[in-house]
């Protein structure tokens, strides 16, 4: 199957025919049947007997477009006004050479180590990809095979669970708290199969977590258990996130990498992100890049280099990070005040459990405000629904709250809870 000579649909032999010609007993192949199938590689259709399974459809858990007239809270984009203005570069890349050969501008790999070590990220093997996604896609891309199990945070950025989907790989849910991924969780996770972690230090997406210096600890201790699991570290609220990194990345792991966007604080348009990793996660990261994009353009790295040495636009950046967390702090507050559980203790986001997402997000809308339901967010915790601060005035988080109290009282009454 994994050389593609059993194709989607191919039929497997019966059990005890494959068990006569492979010498061994019907148990044996059997059990083999089954872990195929727990991995999601075949599927058995009764009397049509166990058949490869269909190829993952490359899909995406998209949200609803937003009706018009409404407040949107749902898209977790950063405040525009908080955004620098994107310039390109005036001056070209000079004359015909070979990118493949130099693929990182130097200046921009320098400046990229200033950003990283004083969080404490080791940056000695650094490298460049279009974007957290396209590099976490990659590397799971090379280092695992279709039914391979992928830790992931429960809830979890829904890009990145269809990311694993769409590779064929298999998502195993890592409950999550407002210290991020939740120990016991992961080590259930490994102990399940799982030979990749994703999880993300701080702002986690959706529920806001970040990992307190306990929560490190005892992730690292069970990460060291299994050193052949590859750790990937997405930081991608970084710069605006207000709180301090505590990263899993100097933890002495074997195998990890650290990747960092700078869409939440530059702009979206920058499809660049920033990875530091151990000297075997690179040299594979690389290798498939170098097969396939060969490079991230000179350009684009010219025009962050410039960004991220500006003074100016350092100072925007500290003042979207303060901003962020004044608007988050104020939604919670007036939410706490109405004895609304809501969490968010980092980052752009606010998770609120409730027992039933369509009756709150459809609530809020004849209120005029327009929440993520959190279903595309979840494998298996409970129902909430997610709310983007970054544009959310203190002033206005009184009025959500408000409504947002209303609604519950009108779904207790009409659903009973």
């Amino acid at each position: 199957m994994a050389d593609g000579v059993l194709g989607p649909e191919a039929a497997l032999p019966p059990v005890r025919r494959l068990a006569d010609e492979l010498g061994v007993s019907p148990g044996t192949v059997a059990t083999a049947y089954k872990e195929l199938r727990r991995r999601g590689i075949v599927v058995t259709r009764g009397r049509g007997g166990t058949v490869v399974a269909a190829a993952p459809a490359v899909a995406s858990r998209r949200p609803p477009k937003v009706p018009g007239g409404l407040r949107d809270l749902a898209g977790g984009h950063p405040d525009p006004r908080l955004l620098p203005a994107l310039v390109p570069p005036s001056r070209l890349s000079p004359g015909a050479r070979s990118h493949r050969s130099t693929p990182r501008l130097a200046r921009l790999e320098d400046v990229v180590r200033g950003w990283l070590r004083p969080d404490g990220v080791p940056v000695e093997h650094v490298t460049f990809a279009h974007g957290a996604l396209d590099l976490i896609g990659r590397l799971l891309s090379v280092e695992l095979r279709p039914g391979d199990a992928v830790a992931m945070e429960d809830p979890g950025y829904h890009h990145l669970l269809d990311l694993v989907t769409a590779l064929g790989l298999r998502g195993v849910p890592v409950a999550v708290d407002d210290e991020g991924m939740r120990a016991d969780a992961l080590r259930a996770a490994l102990r399940a199969g799982a030979r990749a972690v994703v999880c993300s230090p701080r702002g986690q997406n959706p529920y806001g977590g970040c990992f307190s210096a306990a929560r490190r600890s005892a992730l690292l201790a069970v990460l060291r258990e299994e050193p052949d699991v590859l750790v990937v570290e997405n930081d991608h609220a970084s710069a605006v996130a207000d709180v301090p990194l505590r990263t899993l990345a100097s933890g002495g792991l074997t195998r990890w990498v650290h990747v960092r966007t700078v869409s939440k604080f530059l702009g979206a348009d920058l499809r660049w992100a920033a990875a530091a990793c151990d000297a075997t996660t690179l040299a594979r990261h690389d290798g498939r890049l170098l097969l396939t994009s060969g490079w991230v353009s000179h350009l684009l790295q010219e025009t962050v280099h410039g960004l991220m040495t500006d003074e100016d636009t350092r100072a925007l950046v500290s003042r979207a990070r303060e901003t962020y967390a004044r608007r988050r702090t104020a939604l919670l507050r007036e939410l706490t005040d109405r004895g609304i559980t809501a969490h968010g203790v980092s980052g752009m986001n606010v998770w609120v459990p409730v027992a039933d997402e369509s009756a709150v997000v459809n609530g809020l809308r004849s209120y005029g405000w327009w929440v993520a339901a959190g279903a595309r967010f979840r494998l298996s915790s409970g129902p909430g629904v997610r709310i983007s601060v970054a544009g959310l005035e203190p002033a206005d988080a009184v009025r959500l709250a408000s409504d947002f109290a209303a609604v519950l009282g009108e779904s207790e009454a009409t659903y009973g809870g």
